[in-house]
């Protein structure tokens, strides 16, 4: 399970947060302020745990996946996630060789690409998003999570260099 962020938007902010899940992508929101540790506490204890029980996992099996952005290695953060009894793994900085949600963004892309003329503004934007997340994406964020044994593997050869991923 993982959280991810979307940055700017013609000269205007806005984050998309969303939980990508081995069953498909959870529950997202739009946040136009600044995101801190309180607000992303926040976030973990609503669209996280909604996605969690919209999916019916098992939160013991959950093994949940974030960056090492000083928000989610708070105090705040790590005694949330503690209360919420999520196993986090541990987690090497800058390693996007690794994390699927990357790929999940390429596809985001690609569909905005393809589907849209010109967006001409952040709620324009918004909205074909929702779209995209709330289509059917089983397959593909099974594909993703499923490729991560090779994703290790192929770091651990190239030394933690480049890979294909």
């Amino acid at each position: 399970m993982e959280l991810s962020h979307l940055g700017r938007y013609d000269n205007e902010s806005f984050f998309l947060s969303f939980f990508h899940v081995f069953p498909g992508v959870g529950y997202s929101c739009k946040i136009d302020d600044i995101m801190d540790a309180d607000l992303y506490v926040r976030i973990l204890q609503s669209e996280l745990m909604d996605s969690i029980k919209y999916y019916d996992l098992d939160q013991e099996e959950i093994i949940f996946q974030q960056d090492n952005d000083p928000k989610h290695t708070s105090k705040l953060a790590k005694d949330a996630l503690e209360e919420l009894n999520l196993n986090v793994l541990e987690w090497p900085s800058q390693s996007p060789d690794l994390n699927p949600i990357e790929h999940f963004w390429g596809h985001v892309a690609r569909e905005l690409k393809r589907r849209t003329g010109l967006i001409s503004n952040k709620n324009q934007l918004w909205d074909e998003l929702q779209t995209i997340l709330t289509e059917p994406n089983k397959d593909l964020c099974r594909k993703l999570i499923g490729t991560m044994p090779r994703r290790i593997i192929d770091v651990i050869k190239a030394k933690g260099g480049y890979t294909k991923w």
